[in-house]
């Protein structure tokens, strides 16, 4: 059966997933608020039509830094990738480069970098959060450039832990969850047999590497909240900026100030992110806090953005709104969790088809020319407009 929307992919793996695993992916911080506006503010951006303009041939393509890509979309860093799908991590990557874009492998992946980066061909990209251990910090980035990783994308949004209140309900954590996930896995038999059987060792592969022991998931929890420095500022990121020759990725980014500061630090890109609403709910969401970013770093630094993205009619949004590419974590997670290296690409086959009739019928041959208009006036577009015209 071919699935023709990304919102069926995140019904089916509802399905098919244990509970904690499906809500660990789903949920986001306190009530959910900045969670669901990820996705409502974006619906409401109205597209420009129009029409008889010759759109016989039209590209997606783009080019970051040295990297070129079939359309300005990158799989995120997502957590426990590797629990979704057998592998989850060398399986996504796979689809990514079959599909001409980058893969990011996460600090606390399932598969190690040891395991993913020879899977593929294309260099992948690397995420990595600010610790109090340091030297776990320069062990992984010892080993992603021995794997040939050129591009790192440094997040620097959890320096406490969001309250994620589904998990604790979910099994994912709080009282007894180590028996409540045994016992859904059992009550979700193809996943127990494909992952929970199949795709083992469950461990977070690269803490398991720096520290020289199995890590767990039960360990997951204890292992990131021992970890969240609340210290960090720019300063901690100085010695990676200085021995690190590739392009740099800050994510996390909400403000112009920090914006402008990402800048000044010397960083080559930044995510627009409120983490996936998984942080500090009541935030902007992504795609309102984009426009302003745009206008005050566009011809400085690659902009880059995550919340919400379901689509390819949101990729050419964000993209008209000042997105050089977009990160998609969820809409691959529910795709990979369904069917594995094949939902991910049937996923970005999706992707691209969409972005292929937008881009028609906005008439915009090239992801160069999609700028703000390609936005109606009308909902939170005109917002934008009229803050343009103003600055203007």
């Amino acid at each position: 059966m071919i699935i023709s929307a990304s919102t069926d992919y995140r019904e089916a793996a509802r399905r098919k997933l244990p509970p904690f695993l499906f809500h660990y992916a789903d949920g986001g911080a306190y009530a959910e608020y900045t969670l669901r506006h990820n996705v409502s503010d974006l619906e409401q951006i109205a597209l420009r039509q129009r029409v008889l303009r010759d759109m016989s041939e039209l590209s997606t393509a783009t080019r970051l830094w040295d990297d070129e890509l079939a359309m300005p979309v990158i799989l995120a860093p997502v957590g426990l990738t590797g629990m979704y799908a057998r592998r989850g991590e060398v399986q996504a990557a796979r689809a990514a480069e079959s599909r001409g874009i980058p893969f990011t492998l996460s600090t606390v992946s399932v598969c190690p970098i040891e395991e993913v980066a020879p899977a593929i061909k294309r260099p992948m990209w690397f995420q990595l959060y600010v610790l109090r251990d340091r030297g776990f910090m320069k062990n992984a980035l010892d080993r992603a450039k021995a794997a040939g990783v050129k591009t790192l994308v440094f997040t620097v949004d959890m320096p406490v832990p969001g309250a994620r209140y589904r998990d604790a309900h979910s099994g994912m954590s709080g009282p007894y969850g180590e028996i409540r996930r045994v016992l859904q896995a059992m009550t979700h038999p193809s996943w127990a047999w494909d992952v929970g059987v199949m795709g083992r060792p469950h461990d977070l592969g690269n803490v398991s590497r720096y520290l020289g022991k199995a890590t767990g998931l039960k360990d997951y929890i204890g292992w990131l909240g021992a970890n969240f420095d609340p210290s960090i500022s720019w300063k901690d990121l100085e010695w990676i900026r200085e021995s690190w020759k590739g392009p740099i990725i800050i994510k996390g980014i909400l403000d112009p100030q920090d914006a402008r500061d990402a800048v000044s630090f010397g960083a080559d890109g930044i995510v627009v992110s409120n983490h996936g609403g998984r942080q500090l709910d009541g935030v902007l969401s992504s795609v309102r806090a984009l426009p302003a970013i745009a206008d005050a770093v566009k011809n400085d630094i690659k902009i880059l953005v995550d919340g919400g993205i379901r689509n390819g009619l949101d990729v050419l949004r964000m993209v008209a709104l000042g997105a050089d590419a977009v990160l998609i974590g969820r809409a691959f997670v529910y795709a990979l969790a369904t069917a594995g290296e094949a939902g991910v690409a049937n996923l970005l086959d999706l992707f691209k088809k969409e972005m292929q009739v937008a881009m028609t019928l906005t008439s915009k041959k090239s992801i160069s020319e999609i700028t703000r208009d390609s936005l109606a006036i009308d909902n939170l577009a005109s917002e934008v407009r009229a803050i343009a015209s103003e600055k203007a």
